[in-house]
């Protein structure tokens, strides 16, 4: 289905805040909250993918987060993305290019659980470079396409 200036209006909406109401949505947008329902209904699981939460992993105790660049030899891309995959403290992970295969976010409670993971794959996986950068403090996350000015964007 194509995707129309109404659906981006939608998608931005959901991108402040994902649990407001069909109704203010359509206050803010001008949309019949018919056409909300229906226009989410059919997106859901394309354009949108999931709707999730944002969380402060300090709160829960989770102190220490980097995000991880790996170049590793050809022979061990599929098994390190397979740990990559199923890691309870990988929150994010992609395939990446410019002379490297991997860059995650890892999420530990402290500084040497995380470097002990970090260990872990030096040992049982071929890495040939590694990089890593600590998180000190999020400045912006989850922003894009929710501002009003969304529409303007996508079809410019």
């Amino acid at each position: 289905m194509k995707i129309t200036k109404k659906d981006i209006s939608i998608v931005s909406q959901l991108r402040k805040n994902s649990r407001e109401m069909l109704t203010k949505i359509s206050r803010k947008t001008g949309l019949p909250v018919s056409t909300i329902f229906d226009r989410l209904k059919i997106h859901t699981g394309g354009l949108i993918k999931r709707n999730i939460s944002l969380i402060d992993f300090q709160l829960l105790g989770f102190n220490s987060r980097a995000k991880i660049i790996l170049k590793v030899e050809r022979g061990d891309r599929e098994k390190i993305n397979n740990v990559l995959k199923t890691h309870q403290n990988i929150n994010n992970a992609y395939r990446i290019n410019n002379g490297y295969d991997f860059m995650f976010e890892a999420i530990f409670r402290n500084m040497k659980d995380l470097e002990d993971f970090i260990y872990r794959l030096e040992k049982e996986f071929n890495i040939i470079e590694k990089h890593v950068y600590y998180i000190i403090d999020d400045i912006r996350q989850e922003e894009f396409l929710s501002r009003d000015d969304a529409v303007e964007m996508v079809f410019r």
